[in-house]
């Protein structure tokens, strides 16, 4: 681990921490034996008052995270494949997109995304550290190299292929410590006419909806329209537009990013809302730990409550999310005996640190808990309604985030 000093994206070296979590193991760590030892790192966010960057203070190797433990599959949620074929065929079609195009996506996970340009003969790149990942996509005909995004690899990519017209980066901005050196790939890959696009789930809506279950080691960081405007600069680009999905990843931004300097009244409008609000002020930040340890209280009341009546309570979601809950709010295999998790590529291992077993979700409907602890919140709705029987049978859902509710 290395102890950071000064903020990651402007250099400043008076941010100020807000929220401490402990020490936890790494979130996408699952664990094979349950009697192993585990590593546990400290996990501690600050705030930028310079450029408005919400990051954690303690690096781990990123190898370690996204090479050696990594067992995220994009493909396993319905909801994000639909919204990321909207988004590309989207793109296709206001970009004209054709045979002559190339699109770069990075962290393009198992070619979730990039299969929709495939589709439509749009030429592709994908890239991405996670050997298992990449190879999928390869097998899928998706184009993709198992390796990180840097200035040094969109160098050489450039050289190879030239430049490229889109380039894609969803759920991944948060994931890179060296934030500049990515903006600084991509501004030198982008074509003179290209666009970017960057997705991650807005700080916004973590600290409003009390998301701390975002926050983990494989997140370095935590974006407004605020701080991505300040780093875009920084590299000759500029964030020029916004969009809004509420409903994915519990409130996820996509930036639109040029070369050209344009912004549309919508990201006006959301820059002035932010400053507003208080994103770019360290007081909107400063009570955040009340209210996670309120939330602790609530939702352990309701899982002890039940388990006093003889109820027998699970979880649903094995991603990192999940793990941050399980550890921060202290929810151990005796009270949570298993978590189910549709990804294949994880039934059969355990939750880091709180070790609880991870099962086919068919248990569900074979012996049925009574509560079942949605730890994959931000796909409530379609998690309830894939579980459609288990409810009908009696079962009762605990949605622990913005609010603990039995539903």
């Amino acid at each position: 681990m290395a102890r950071i000093t000064r903020c990651r994206g402007c250099g400043n070296p008076d941010f100020r921490e807000f929220l401490d979590l402990g020490e936890t193991p790494l979130a996408d760590a699952l664990v094979t034996d349950p009697d192993a030892p585990e590593e546990r790192f400290p996990l501690v966010v600050a705030f930028c008052d310079r450029c408005s960057l919400v990051q954690i203070t303690e690096d781990v190797d990123p190898e370690k995270l996204f090479v050696d433990n990594y067992l995220y599959f994009s493909s396993f949620s319905d909801h994000l494949l639909r919204h990321s074929r909207d988004h590309a065929l989207g793109l296709i079609e206001s970009r004209g997109l054709d045979g002559s195009s190339f699109v770069v996506e990075i962290a393009s996970n198992d070619g979730y995304l990039l299969k929709n340009f495939v589709e439509q003969g749009v030429p592709v790149l994908g890239m991405d550290p996670a050997p298992d990942q990449a190879e999928k996509a390869n097998e899928i005909g998706v184009p993709t190299r198992a390796e990180f995004f840097t200035l040094e690899s969109a160098t050489a990519l450039r050289g190879e292929k030239g430049p490229a017209d889109v380039i894609i980066a969803n759920n991944v901005m948060a994931h890179i410590p060296d934030l500049n050196d990515f903006a600084a790939g991509m501004a030198h890959l982008l074509a003179d006419d290209g666009v970017i696009t960057v997705e991650n789930p807005s700080v916004g809506e973590l600290i409003a909806r009390c998301a701390f279950d975002t926050i983990y080691h494989e997140h370095y960081f935590y974006h407004s329209c605020l701080s991505v405007d300040a780093l875009m600069r920084r590299h000759g680009l500029f964030l020029n537009d916004v969009d809004y999905f509420g409903d994915l990843h519990g409130g996820t931004n996509r930036w639109w990013i040029g070369r050209t300097e344009a912004p549309t009244e919508r990201l006006l409008a959301t820059l002035a809302e932010e400053r507003a609000t208080g994103l770019g002020d360290h007081g909107y930040y400063a009570d955040f730990g009340q209210r996670v340890e309120q939330l602790r209280d609530d939702l352990m009341k309701l899982i002890n409550g039940a388990r006093a009546e003889g109820k027998t309570v699970a979880a649903y979601g094995a991603a990192a999310k999940g793990a941050t809950m399980l550890n921060v709010m202290g929810i151990t295999s005796d009270l949570v005996p298993y978590v189910v998790d549709r990804n294949t590529h994880k039934q059969g291992r355990y939750m880091p640190g709180t070790h609880q077993i991870i099962k086919d979700p068919a248990v569900l409907t074979e012996d049925p808990p009574d509560v079942l602890l949605l730890l994959a919140w931000n796909f409530a709705e379609e998690i309830m309604a894939q579980q459609q029987a288990y409810a009908d049978g009696g079962g009762r859902f605990l949605v622990p985030v913005p609010t603990p509710e039995l539903i």
